[in-house]
């Protein structure tokens, strides 16, 4: 691979990271499976960058790729995520320690966001990032009207797990 399509995913990867943080924070309860999880997303996110065509903003395209990457290991693995030796990739990513501090008093709604289901989790995610339905049908591969039916439902759920 060139050097400029190297250097153009690094510049993007560093300054759209915290998408990647994100998703990890919803799909793990611990700074290990957290690390885990974001090395393994970026080790897909470098193997797809060739095939990104500028079809869709990067960040809509790094999400589709992130909640990909989570939602398959966690239906795999349940609890434990396996990655591949990071070792083997051979540039370096300029990481910034994730600071959670802003996110303790989201804490009540985590723990609900828990017990939903994976794509149930991506579809609050998505909808918290302040995507419309139509950004979230694209990133998610459903209907906008699908979107919305899910959505609903999702709500209600939350609405019992939070108010039982």
């Amino acid at each position: 691979m060139d050097k400029e399509l190297e250097h153009s995913f690094v510049k993007l990867l560093e300054e759209h990271q915290n998408i990647v943080h994100k998703v990890c924070r919803l799909y793990t309860n611990n700074q290990d499976a957290h690390n885990d999880l974001f090395q393994e997303i970026t080790i897909q996110l470098w193997k797809a960058y060739p095939k990104f065509r500028g079809d869709a903003k990067f960040s809509t395209w790094m999400y589709r790729v992130g909640l990909n990457t989570a939602i398959t290991l966690y239906r795999k693995s349940k609890r434990r995520i396996d990655t591949q030796e990071f070792d083997a990739v051979q540039f370096k990513i300029k990481s910034e320690e994730y600071d959670d501090t802003e996110e303790q008093q989201l804490k009540l709604l985590y723990n609900a966001v828990y017990q939903l289901n994976d794509i149930e989790k991506a579809l609050v995610f998505l909808f918290l990032e302040d995507k419309n339905y139509k950004e979230i049908s694209e990133t998610l591969g459903i209907s906008e009207v699908n979107a919305r039916v899910k959505m609903n439902r999702v709500k209600t759920k939350l609405k019992t797990i939070l108010n039982p």
